[in-house]
């Protein structure tokens, strides 16, 4: 069984080598934001590598010099005003996080850029995750006005520990690729002109290795994933709670309008 490329409008893909299957995020003018469409594509597309018997490892980029800028604002204001959006969304954003923990072939990430929202699900969900130095990893919805789900409290904790991960999802600081590798958040950090080089590097090896002892290995290993399911369920239904409030609202319109937001004073948790 092959993947039908031709069913996907936003994710390009390539074969750079024999068993490598490389994915490119891209919404053009848009720094490959996630929009309803990508959305949708990144949730599906693990399920179809898992089934696919000619990928062997598979690396995600983003098009030109960004990984992905987040989620689109659009799809944001539809899922502030729409139940079955944002009950679409939410569906969407957990099989997501759990159809790459699941995948069972390795997975590289090649970052660069902007690294944002759904994108960043699979560039640190990534079984290896590469990154520029000047990459700028940020994790965005507590500037938005809702809690950090997505993939942040079921891997952030893991990889770098609780303390950085609260100073990260709390103030919504960016991370360089740089500062990302020292504190462990990343696997690797490279130069700008080496990323896709490294990533393909690595890639090769893992399609080269035997398939059974990375794939079972994997497996293992993500079991410490799976055992924080019910922090990341936890975390994921808050966050789409905070999207049907004022925050949210307020959130978007100073994106939109590029100011400080004003918040509410008062929660009732």
């Amino acid at each position: 069984m092959s993947i039908d490329t031709a069913s996907y409008r936003r994710l390009k893909f390539d074969w750079p080598d024999a068993g490598i299957l490389r994915i490119t995020m891209e919404n053009p003018g848009r720094l490959n934001s996630a929009d309803a469409i990508m959305h949708g594509e990144l949730v599906r597309v693990w399920r179809d590598i898992d089934a696919a018997e000619d990928v062997r490892a598979v690396i995600i980029r983003g098009a030109g010099e960004a990984f992905s800028s987040g989620g689109d604002l659009d799809l944001v204001k539809d899922m502030t005003e729409n139940f079955h959006t944002l009950t679409r969304v939410w569906k969407e954003a957990r099989d997501l996080v759990y159809n790459i923990i699941n995948c069972s072939k390795p997975i590289v990430s090649a970052m660069q850029g902007p690294a944002v929202g759904a994108g960043l699900v699979a560039g640190l969900l990534a079984d290896v995750s590469i990154a520029t130095k000047t990459a700028r990893i940020i994790d965005g919805h507590t500037r938005l006005g809702v809690a950090a789900g997505d993939h942040a409290a079921i891997v952030w904790p893991l990889l770098c520990g609780l303390a950085k991960s609260k100073y990260y999802l709390l103030l919504c600081e960016p991370v360089s690729g740089e500062e990302a590798e020292r504190i462990g958040l990343i696997s690797l950090c490279t130069e700008d002109h080496e990323l896709h080089d490294k990533a393909l590097e690595v890639a090769r090896k893992l399609a080269k290795g035997s398939p059974t002892a990375i794939r079972w290995t994997k497996y293992a290993l993500n079991n410490w994933l799976r055992m924080a399911g019910p922090t990341f369920d936890t975390s994921l239904a808050l966050e789409f709670m905070g999207f049907t409030g004022p925050d949210a609202r307020e959130g978007l319109q100073s994106l939109k309008e590029k100011r400080r937001p004003n918040f509410s004073d008062t929660c009732p948790l």
